[in-house]
């Protein structure tokens, strides 16, 4: 679950960490009104995706530009996504930007405090280009997280230690991650002042899907952002499926996450691009795995579907009877991986269908990638 930025603030805020003053606008006459009232100040695009900044969605303005500005960001549809709705925010004096963000290390199955005196950057981009700016702690939860050597050492690397905010920022930052169950809480940038104040410029919290049953506050949040959430994500969220958009054109129906992401990386490899993840999960009916089907092929980027399932907790004859349910209708090419348990009985289900076969996770993806092309 992502939160909008201004929401983030709001708990950022609750927490004692510090941010510029806001406002959230839902016109642009509103924007006008509050970009004069600060006198200069960004309007930033809210919506639940990244990238706002390359889009043209967060911008300065002054009392003189702020009608044409707020016009233009209200405008525009980011990923997918129209703008509703915007924070603008006073001008911050900044003399340098960092970024800091606690997430999940898998491998060390702990939380890590990462942290870079290069913020702003796309992290992930940034960390394949140059992995050495980036320090990590590894916090241990029985040790009651972050230890004082540990933010000493950091603040002495992004040469911090002459100003007291960074580790009680640090140690607030955790907090809010281990309270709010998050598998994110990231500044990026946290901005230092020409005053020597440290202040959050831009805030991402992600919540963990699983935890939202013991999160009330969060779940009062998920609801009110239904509307800016892509509807298709909603749809399958609430038949316990997980779908997330991409930019590609090889719609993909997988059940289980990692199959899925194996598929991803096999379109990709083989010189395609996804056009979206979908894991209809273990267990699912006939009922899911069609809906499955529709969800994805209504993506109006989707051109060739691609559907690789593994009969397992799902039979492959139930997968079968999902699919051919919806086939008919389909103006796109199907690539079909159909294995496991039940799959001659599944098989004899799609008999005449108009689908291609695979026998293999890369043999569907190769095929489906030569479909686009």
């Amino acid at each position: 679950m992502r939160l909008h930025e201004y929401q983030s603030k709001e708990i950022f805020r609750q927490y004692g960490i510090s941010t510029p003053g806001g406002i959230v606008c839902t016109t642009p006459d509103e924007a006008v009104r509050a970009v004069e009232q600060f006198g200069s100040a960004a309007i930033k695009a809210q919506v639940l995706v990244g990238g706002r900044g390359k889009a043209g969605g967060i911008i300065l303005a002054t009392p003189d530009s702020a009608a044409k500005t707020a016009s233009r960001i209200f405008g525009m549809t980011i990923k997918g996504l129209p703008v509703t709705k915007v924070l603008v925010e006073e001008r911050v004096d900044i003399l340098q930007e960092f970024y800091v963000a606690i997430t999940l290390d898998r491998r060390s199955r702990r939380p890590i405090l990462m942290a870079s005196a290069s913020g702003g950057v796309d992290i992930e981009d940034f960390a394949r280009s140059s992995p050495e700016q980036i320090m990590m702690e590894s916090i241990d939860p029985g040790q009651d997280g972050l230890q004082s050597h540990q933010l000493m050492h950091v603040a002495e690397q992004l040469e911090l230690q002459d100003f007291t905010d960074f580790p009680e920022l640090a140690r607030n930052l955790y907090t809010i991650y281990d309270d709010l169950d998050c598998t994110l809480a990231e500044i990026n940038p946290m901005v230092l002042t020409r005053t020597g104040k440290l202040v959050a410029l831009d805030a991402k919290l992600n919540i963990d899907d699983n935890a939202l049953f013991r999160q009330d506050a969060m779940q009062q949040l998920y609801r009110q952002n239904l509307a800016d959430l892509d509807p298709l994500e909603v749809q399958a969220k609430e038949l316990g499926m997980s779908y997330v958009a991409m930019e590609g054109s090889i719609g993909c129906i997988v059940n289980g996450a990692g199959l899925a992401l194996a598929t991803l990386d096999m379109i990709t490899r083989a010189g395609g691009a996804p056009a979206n993840f979908m894991d209809v999960r273990g267990g699912a009916d006939a009922m899911h795995v069609g809906r499955a089907v529709e969800i994805t092929t209504s993506n109006p980027a989707t051109k060739v579907l691609l559907i690789n399932m593994f009969g397992g907790l799902t039979l492959c004859d139930e997968i079968a009877r999902g699919i051919s349910e919806k086939l008919q209708g389909l103006n796109i090419p199907v690539v079909i991986r159909l294995t496991g348990t039940n799959q001659e009985q599944g098989w004899e289900i799609l008999r005449g269908a108009k689908v291609t076969v695979a026998q293999s996770t890369d043999e569907a993806a190769r095929i489906a990638v030569e479909m686009v092309s």
